[in-house]
């Protein structure tokens, strides 16, 4: 299922939605796909100590890896960003939903959009790219453990079932 889908069943409006990217790009490929999608594309050399970034004009090329922090973009650029990834890059796609709205067939209420984010960690099982792996994980973002409710029935409405953990995570 794609992510346009995942949104689609998840019912939220996306009027003011937009999608942030956050990446550890490695691979020469992958870096050249991120700079396809996003030309303006804001990174920095991955190592702390090395000052070159885009805001300095540096290569990115001769930096890998890079960081990413990429951030306001519109919902479309999302599904090309994560084609553009190799296998060895990692990221982190996290929509930002106006709302997770009312199901009321599912007994679910409206939640604001303080709590109303859907994360794909690519190559990777958590929000920060520390745990590589060889698929993604979807991270749905909600108040805490009395919403619960909502997760399991986006897993379901996406043709799955909720198999992770809960975890308290500051965005």
């Amino acid at each position: 299922m794609n992510s346009s889908s995942l949104l689609a069943q998840a019912g939220s409006s996306y009027r003011y939605a937009e999608v942030d990217f956050e990446a550890l790009l490695r691979s020469r490929e992958g870096l050249a796909g991120a700079l396809r999608v996003l030309p303006g594309l804001d990174w920095w050399a991955g190592e702390e100590s090395d000052g070159r970034s885009a805001k300095n004009g540096d290569d990115p090329v001769e930096c890998l890896p890079v960081s990413v922090h990429d951030w306001c973009h519109p919902l479309e650029l999302a599904e090309p960003f994560v084609r553009a990834l190799g296998p060895q890059d990692a990221a982190a796609v996290r929509w930002d939903l106006n709302e997770w709205p009312e199901v009321p067939e599912a007994g679910l209420e409206s939640i604001s959009q303080k709590y109303a984010y859907l994360t794909l960690s690519v190559n990777s099982r958590d929000l920060y790219q520390y745990e590589h792996s060889a698929d993604h994980t979807v991270h749905v973002h909600v108040r805490g453990e009395q919403d619960l409710d909502r997760v399991h029935w986006l897993a379901a409405q996406a043709g799955g079932r909720f198999e992770g953990r809960t975890e308290l995570a500051p965005l």
